[in-house]
């Protein structure tokens, strides 16, 4: 089925008026979370850092096994 540049164009409207509002949603959440996460670390610097630090140590050994 062959479509011209009008069908696509059009569909591609239609595609994007579907998504929009689900991307401006997950948008909004994200910045939500980064405030909250940005919010926690400013309220426990030390625990991040430890936390940071054992990550950092856990994935340089898994990595170093290989």
């Amino acid at each position: 089925m062959e479509m011209n540049p009008q069908q696509i164009q059009d569909r591609a409207r239609e595609l994007q008026e579907r998504i929009a509002p689900q991307i401006d949603e997950a948008r909004r959440n994200l910045v939500d979370l980064n405030t909250r996460v940005v919010s926690f670390i400013r309220a426990n610097p030390g625990t991040c850092l430890l936390g940071a630090l054992a990550v950092g140590f856990l994935v340089g050994k898994i990595a170093s096994r290989r």
